[in-house]
């Protein structure tokens, strides 16, 4: 097979997944994960919506090389943990594109140490930024999207929030309870039509690992079935099929994207 026909067909499928909705709004885009995310569905043809809480160069920036690759799409400030900022928001881009079709929950922080060590304010801070945004945007979406009846919602949880991790009763906690809460969101919302499934990312190359030492990425790697960091696009082709039409008659579902890690 030749590069031009394998390039082809690459493209073919790529343009086979469909999308019945037109817009997507991530939080926590700007970087990382969710940055990569935003390119990979605007290069499925969806409108991008790039949320950022504080700095706006990083969005800025996204946004710049999305439209330069033919992408569509606008950045969008607000901090996903305060209720009217995030209901504000929704209501911003349903008047400006005429719905809301797609929402991704992928804001979130760490802040590591060991129980013994943690106070409850340390415990509370991630569990408001990790959880209780996601919930704040289930809820506001499942409102909004009800209209048309019709929508999904991805929520990205992680491997720790099914295997947890020392040092991380917080982070755990938080991502476990996405994974319950995208559950129960997905029964209330299956009667209007609106999808609700959560992805659990494993170790996945990003800004952070790039830091790690070569010999703390190898340990890694040697625990992972598929010896490898995932990428930052393993988990966005997952993002997007889960809201894809290809997966119409899923919800509720949890898509591990570990390398086979945790199973």
């Amino acid at each position: 097979m030749d590069k031009f026909t394998l390039e082809i067909k690459i493209l073919t499928k790529r343009i086979s997944m469909k999308f019945s909705g037109k817009n997507v709004l991530i939080t926590g885009a700007s970087r990382g994960i969710g940055a990569q995310i935003a390119r990979t569905l605007a290069g499925y043809g969806l409108k991008v919506w790039i949320n950022y809480r504080s700095a706006p160069e990083p969005a800025d920036a996204l946004l710049e090389e999305i439209r330069a690759n033919g992408g569509e799409g606008a950045v969008i400030k607000f901090d996903a943990t305060n209720e009217a900022e995030f209901s504000e928001a929704l209501s911003l881009i349903a008047q400006s594109d005429g719905e809301l079709s797609y929402l991704v929950n992928n804001a979130g922080i760490t802040n590591d140490k060991l129980a013994l060590r943690m106070k409850l304010e340390d415990f509370m801070g991630v569990i408001e930024a990790n959880l209780s945004s996601a919930f704040i945007g289930c809820r506001e979406a499942l409102k909004l999207m009800s209209k048309k009846r019709f929508g999904a919602v991805v929520n990205i949880a992680s491997i720790v929030g099914e295997m947890g991790n020392a040092g991380q009763v917080n982070y755990s906690a938080s991502k476990g309870g996405m994974i319950a809460m995208s559950k129960s969101f997905a029964k209330e919302g299956a009667a209007r039509g609106i999808r609700f499934n959560c992805i659990t990312p494993g170790f996945i190359a990003t800004d952070m690992t790039d830091a790690l030492s070569d010999d703390v990425k190898a340990s890694y790697e040697a625990s992972i079935p598929l010896k490898r960091l995932g990428s930052t696009s393993d988990v966005a082709e997952g993002v997007a099929f889960l809201l894809s039409d290809g997966a119409g008659y899923i919800t509720g579902e949890t898509l591990k994207i570990n390398g086979g890690l945790y199973m």
